[in-house]
């Protein structure tokens, strides 16, 4: 498990070697209480390494080390990377990772993060209201289908006929990768389009066209 460590999170050293003839386990918890803050401040131990972060190489000061810690139930690796607004610690609960494994994880989290905000403020996960439970599971179950379909519609076109929405945005002509909102908007104006086609082909009654009007307002509304 790779995570952020709070500053001021009660680190442990490792215990020691076991002594000549001592019986028993060997200690988990070491005597010793670390400060991360002092560790950071400390000039030595700091290392630069590149590490292939969000698809590019960048380049970290880092300080890693191995605590113990009660929340994770013994030994971990821990990593403390110097940013520009300031040192931040994450940490492993495998000890023998490295810092490459430790950042590269963090990074992988950055995505997921995304796609529950993208669940929660575009789908609008959780804001059904709704009076029974199970009504309120189907609708959660409905908008993880929603979002996981909208995504494999889009894995394999272009990024930029996703994005076409934003030709409408002289000031937002920036090249960046599709958003989920992208794909969505994309993904509905195809629907409609082939609702409007289908509504205007040669012998379509006026009463189908109709009903597709009113179905269009209904969504514009």
């Amino acid at each position: 498990m790779v995570s952020r460590l709070r500053n001021d999170s009660a680190l442990r050293t490792v215990s020691g070697p076991r002594r000549p003839g001592q019986r028993g386990r060997r200690r988990i918890y070491g005597d010793g209480r670390i400060d991360l803050a002092k560790r950071a401040g400390q000039r030595r131990g700091w290392a630069a390494g590149t590490f292939d972060l969000y698809g590019k190489p960048t380049t970290k000061r880092y300080k890693t080390f191995v605590a113990t810690w009660r929340p994770a139930g013994g030994a971990i690796r821990v990593v403390l990377v110097d940013e520009p607004t300031g040192w931040v610690a994450f940490f492993c609960s495998d000890p023998t990772a490295t810092a490459a494994d430790v950042l590269a994880g963090v990074a992988n989290r950055f995505s997921l993060e995304v796609a529950f905000r993208d669940l929660k403020e575009v789908i609008g996960a959780g804001q059904q209201q709704v009076r029974f439970v199970w009504a309120s599971v189907g609708s959660f179950h409905a908008c993880l289908w929603a979002f996981t379909m909208t995504e494999a519609w889009a894995w394999g076109r272009d990024e930029a006929g996703l994005v076409a929405h934003r030709a409408a945005s002289p000031w937002d002509d920036e090249p960046r990768r599709p958003s989920h909102a992208d794909k969505r908007r994309a993904w509905r104006r195809e629907l409609l389009a082939g609702e409007i086609r289908a509504a205007l082909r040669a012998g379509s009654s006026e009463r189908e066209m109709l009903e597709a009007a009113e179905r269009l307002l209904n969504l514009a509304a």
